[in-house]
């Protein structure tokens, strides 16, 4: 509680002095409405303080990143004596800093306020009040409440946009791999009963004679090549301003969000491994919603190297067919990580999120990554 008592004090004071040097009832008729005033005043805010409920809510609990939101916040209280338009100070957010606001406009003991959220980053952010503070019509007193449920969750989807279709490795297509393994009798996993038009090379004939009816070998699908995308989950690099440095966290989700859609009517599975706090690996059967949300939970706390989880991720390249790395930071170690994964048989394609495409350090980088026949690409970071 803050208290601003020396003013009426003063004059309170002064007046029972005049008061009780000349007898007039008037000048104690003036102190004793000062201190009534004071302590409505405090019984008004220690009253409001007490029953204060606060309430905020979301139009919408998930958008996706430039949409906006509205967030209503109800103030109420069950005091007799009015009191000042409360003062608000709402949670700050990846969007906005913390803000004060007086409801100016509602008095009364139920106060409400609509206020539009712009989600300008991919994130999980819980916009609504922090504190709640409740003022007599004086000045005299004041009182801080923290409420005690936080705000309401909102989360803020990547926005995938349009990129070029992914080749796989020459072979990995899956249209000879599946006819060969429908005719290759060396991999069987079952039988059956012979069906006409089975070719006779299926028919397993020991068996058949032991069981004095034809049976035939049935075999293993063919599995088709992974598309392996590998986004780096560390810091990214300083650009020197909070702002730049969470448009490249979008950008760097919203690639990986556009690969993964792109490859959801495809025949080839996708696996999205997440590292840091919450590892998680995403694949294509969890759905795109799903994938969307966790990549919006992307908190980007990973510690290792990226070039360590480059080269442990090499182990996966006999079922990849096509790789993707995305990251907002290139060296020559991640550079020989990703000529040997290439090498190793997949298609490689880097996407590096940058603002400067153009810089000095990168570009021989990026000519010995073209030699190594590593497609690059470019994404700049564009503000919502």
């Amino acid at each position: 509680m803050k208290m601003h008592l020396t003013l009426p004090g003063v004059i309170a004071l002064a007046l029972l002095l005049c008061a009780f040097s000349t007898g007039s009832p008037v000048f104690f008729t003036a102190a004793m409405l000062i201190v009534l005033a004071v302590l409505s005043s405090l019984l008004g805010v220690w009253r409001a303080s007490r029953t204060l409920d606060v309430q905020s809510s979301l139009s919408e609990r998930t958008v996706r990143r430039g949409e906006s939101v509205m967030l209503t916040v109800s103030v109420r209280h069950r005091g007799l004596i009015p009191v000042a338009p409360m003062l608000l100070e709402l949670y700050a957010t990846p969007d906005t800093p913390e803000t004060a606001v007086r409801l100016k406009d509602a008095p009364g003991r139920l106060q409400k306020l609509t206020l539009p959220f712009h989600a300008a980053h991919v994130g999980v952010s819980r916009p609504g009040v922090k504190s709640c503070t409740v003022e007599d019509l004086f000045g005299f007193f004041s009182i801080t409440k923290h409420p005690e449920a936080e705000g309401t969750e909102l989360l803020v989807l990547p926005l995938p946009f349009d990129v070029e279709a992914l080749t796989f490795a020459p072979g990995d297509s899956g249209l000879e791999t599946m006819a060969r393994a429908t005719e290759d009798v060396s991999s069987p996993s079952d039988i059956r009963g012979y069906l006409p038009g089975d070719a006779l090379k299926k028919i397993h004939w020991k068996l058949s004679a032991r069981k004095q009816e034809l049976v035939v070998r049935r075999f293993e699908e063919p599995v088709l090549p992974d598309c392996l995308v590998l986004m780096d989950c560390s810091a990214p690099p300083s650009w020197g301003h909070p702002e730049a440095e969470a448009d490249v966290r979008d950008s760097l989700l919203e690639t990986a969000a556009s690969i993964v859609s792109s490859q959801m009517n495809s025949d080839h599975a996708v696996r999205l491994p997440l590292l840091g706090e919450h590892p998680v690996e995403l694949e294509k059967s969890m759905g795109l919603p799903l994938i969307l949300e966790n990549l919006a939970r992307v908190d980007f706390s990973e510690t290792d190297r990226f070039e360590r989880v480059l080269l442990l991720e090499t182990r996966r390249m006999r079922r990849v067919g096509a790789t993707v790395v995305i990251t907002a930071r290139l060296n020559s170690a991640m550079v020989d990580v990703m000529i040997r994964m290439r090498r190793m048989g997949p298609v490689v394609r880097l996407y590096l999120v940058t603002f400067t495409p153009d810089d000095a350090a990168v570009l021989p980088l990026i000519s010995k990554l073209q030699q190594g026949e590593v497609e690059v690409c470019y994404v700049t970071p564009i503000p919502a």
